[in-house]
């Protein structure tokens, strides 16, 4: 009888070892970014982002003129990516989906679409956060710091494109949430300025995406 007490005594023991080594670290790096969490953990949680859905306020430069434009984005990791124009009213409604080495041109005012496969540029969307993403992975001099309450990940272009060399994400450290992001030419000129008015991140799945089913759909319907 004592031999079976201490037995069970042994058993619980070690479930209880099982659960401080294995389960407990496990439950505290699923946790959710706050106010107490740090710089790296919030920079880790942008790194591995596995889906977003934003509407971002965009201004572009270059030598001959300034443009605005107000974009929904969505973006599941490894499965698509859709751009929408909402602002000026004149391209109000073209859609960019991409999948794979694949893009899709859309206009629902006028219900025109085509299709571009093995689209050299695709990995050169300066707007989207999964290619800032890339490229801060892929760089092996990519850095972060803490300034004013936001944490700011720098990088810089994985390509050569002279318009786009630089790239600086601000990320709110309260919420984990990115405020806004700068992209530079090679002589830090601010070339495109992103504003994100408002960002979900890891709360789409394949069928919050309209626009997925639609470019997968079969020839014919």
């Amino acid at each position: 009888m004592k031999n079976k007490k201490l037995l069970i005594l042994i058993a619980i023991v070690v479930i209880a070892i099982i659960i401080f080594i294995f389960i407990i670290p496990k439950m505290s790096k699923t946790k959710k970014i706050g106010k107490n969490s740090s710089s790296q953990e919030i920079v880790d949680y942008i790194l591995n982002i596995n889906s977003y859905e934003a509407q971002i306020e965009v201004k572009t430069n270059s030598n001959k003129n300034s443009n605005k434009y107000m974009l929904k984005q969505q973006y599941i990791k490894d499965k698509v990516s859709t751009q929408e124009v909402q602002e000026p009213t004149n391209i109000a409604g073209v859609k960019i989906i991409k999948n794979g080495n694949s893009l899709k041109l859309e206009n629902t005012a006028l219900n025109l679409s085509s299709i571009i496969d093995n689209y050299d540029l695709i990995s050169d969307n300066c707007l989207d956060l999964n290619c800032f993403i890339d490229d801060y992975l892929n760089n092996d001099d990519a850095s972060y710091e803490e300034k004013d309450g936001q944490i700011i990940m720098k990088t810089s272009n994985s390509n050569d494109n002279k318009y786009t060399q630089n790239k600086e994400l601000y990320i709110d450290k309260n919420t984990g949430n990115p405020t806004k992001m700068e992209v530079t030419d090679i002589n830090k000129n601010i070339t495109v300025y992103i504003l994100y008015k408002e960002v979900k991140i890891n709360s789409l799945d394949e069928k919050n995406i309209i626009a997925f089913s639609l470019y997968n759909m079969p020839k014919g319907v």
